[in-house]
């Protein structure tokens, strides 16, 4: 049995655009980013909510103690910044696509944890999975990624409305990852969505090529985004059973992890259970193009044979023999004419009476 999936989101990006402007979510996190704006952005524990300083120069990380510091697109000097403050070497994002597991989930010799995992994008014309680096130390949480994220978003408003919500850098991990596991859910239910209308138009009375080819583009679109669903909650599933199995979480946040695990679970089987539907879609879509199809075929069939009488007729009279009686009869081209008209259409009023013209 599938489990009920929680939904949160009602439009993707304006609803966080606009929830970000009346919170006070600063608009540059929005917005695409100026090459002259720094994007390093420090959360510290203030009245037990997180808030948010901007860091616009070195000197100014030295004047709080975060337990999470998010860098969004960084160059060389923000990361020498990261580096010289903290002494935590953040990779650089060329190097985020390495896919071995020794290389996604390991505990550096300093002791940090490294993790590399992927948070899903989905926008209103495309869909994508987005990469994120995170190291853990015994404090801070740093992750690093080449644009902002939903799922980070809704963390960082959350944690400001819900006091108490966040206490340490592990908190925010695990809140990062029950937030995708909940935006990957959000998304299957817009993947329902469009999988109904297509329902729809191929359940209809008469399904056109045009109607056809629509439905074949949205089970495209919905096959492709269903995919990096399930590669985004996979991804999560090993991200969050390495820390359990690091033991470094406490018991709630134990919790906190099983539950995460249940909810991918869940939207695992909603996955398969949608990669079916897009199965039987894609074969009932393409077998009425198959039908509209024999249709036209059918029909330069049964046009094909009724005009066979007519061209034997024409075919004997069209013969150039010196020894032919109708070429001196004055009647001969009309009687002609009147025997092949009628050759043609005693075939096709028979066939009209079988059905076969429809």
């Amino acid at each position: 049995m599938c489990r009920p999936i929680r939904r949160f989101r009602l439009n993707p990006l304006r609803l966080y655009a606009t929830l970000g402007a009346f919170f006070g979510e600063p608009s540059r996190l929005i917005a695409p980013r100026s090459k002259d704006i720094r994007m390093i952005n420090l959360f510290v524990v203030q009245k037990g909510r997180l808030a948010q300083e901007q860091v616009e120069d070195r000197n100014e990380l030295l004047q709080h103690k975060p337990i999470w510091i998010d860098v969004i697109d960084p160059d060389d000097e923000e990361l020498a910044w990261i580096k010289d403050t903290y002494g935590v070497v953040l990779p650089e994002l060329e190097q985020l696509g390495d896919l071995e597991a020794s290389a996604r989930y390991f505990e550096g010799e300093d002791g940090h944890i490294h993790i590399r995992t992927d948070f899903l994008l989905d926008e209103e014309t495309s869909s994508r999975n987005v990469r994120v680096a995170f190291v853990l130390t015994k404090d801070v949480l740093f992750s690093i990624h080449d644009e902002d994220l939903p799922a980070f978003r809704l963390v960082r408003m959350r944690a400001r409305l819900r006091p108490g919500s966040v206490r340490n850098a592990k908190d925010v991990l695990m809140d990062l990852y029950a937030t995708d596991a909940e935006y990957s859910a959000d998304s299957i239910e817009e993947v329902y969505e469009r999988l109904e209308d297509a329902s729809k138009r191929v359940l209809a009375d008469e399904v056109t090529d045009q109607a056809a080819a629509d439905v074949l583009e949205i089970i495209a679109r919905v096959e492709d985004l269903n995919g990096r669903i399930r590669r985004n909650v996979m991804d999560t599933r090993r991200a969050v059973s390495f820390l359990l199995r690091s033991q470094m979480l406490s018991p709630d946040q134990q919790d906190e992890a099983r539950q995460v695990l249940r909810d991918i679970d869940s939207i695992e089987n909603h996955t398969a259970f949608l990669s079916d539907k897009v199965n039987f879609l894609m074969d009932a879509t393409v077998g009425f193009i198959n039908i509209n199809q024999n249709k036209i075929i059918k029909l330069f069939s049964v046009v094909s044979v009724a005009l066979m009488p007519p061209t034997l007729i024409a075919s004997i009279y069209g013969m150039n023999f010196k020894v032919m009686p109708e070429l001196d009869w004055a009647q001969g081209y009309p009687y002609a004419i009147v025997l092949m008209i009628v050759s043609a259409a005693i075939p096709l009023v028979y066939f009209r009476r079988k059905g076969w013209l429809k």
